[in-house]
């Protein structure tokens, strides 16, 4: 059961944008509050069924598979929401979209290099920015009724935009490493989709 405990906590990430949209979408501040404590716990699950999936050395294709679908489902489910009820408004939008448009490019650019077997690595910088979205998507949620002293929506719309300028460059690095190999000798050798991956050892992008 332990051994399954990194992918019950992704599991439980994606099944937490439910409840985090439902609150959200009802209103009121008591479910606002219930909505950023669910989120709170799902982000929290980003970092530990990591780190106890290494810890524990039981690494698995599911967990491999599930956690990059699970943080975008988070992100993106969230800012839709967001945005749908007017809490993300004017020229914040833009910078919600920028957000989503680089999760899309970035998903299809990994499907394309896994028919090759090729995967490239998450950099620090892409940790870093998945915190900044994370953490600036929770003051959105509570907004107008976080306590009096702090100016959630204010912090909520900074942390959005510093997180489109990680967006971008981490967007930038990731299409450079794809483009340059997919334009390689070795890509060329293998223009069909319906690669056989056994043939292929699995590499890293550097």
């Amino acid at each position: 059961m332990l051994d399954q405990l990194p992918n019950w906590l992704t599991i439980f990430r994606i099944l937490a944008v439910v409840p985090i949209t439902i609150c959200l979408w009802l209103g009121g501040e008591t479910l606002r509050w219930v909505a950023l404590i669910s989120y709170i716990l799902a982000s929290v699950t980003d970092y530990f069924d990591g780190y106890l999936a290494r810890v524990m050395q039981v690494q698995s294709g599911i967990g491999r598979l599930l956690d990059p679908i699970a943080d975008k489902l988070l992100v993106v489910a969230s800012l839709l929401t967001l945005v749908a009820l007017d809490h993300i408004s004017g020229t914040t939008v833009l910078a919600a979209l920028v957000i989503m448009l680089r999760e899309i490019i970035v998903s299809g650019l990994r499907e394309l290099l896994a028919e090759l077997r090729v995967s490239i690595p998450i950099s620090r910088l892409a940790k870093w920015k998945t915190t900044v979205h994370l953490i600036a998507i929770g003051f959105l949620i509570i907004g107008d009724d976080s306590p009096k002293w702090i100016d959630s929506t204010t912090v909520g719309e900074v942390g959005l935009w510093l997180g489109v300028i990680l967006t971008l460059f981490t967007c930038q690095d990731y299409l450079v490493k794809g483009i340059r190999y997919v334009s390689s000798h070795q890509f060329r050798r293998f223009p069909k989709r319906n690669i056989e991956f056994r043939r292929f050892p699995k590499r890293n992008i550097e």
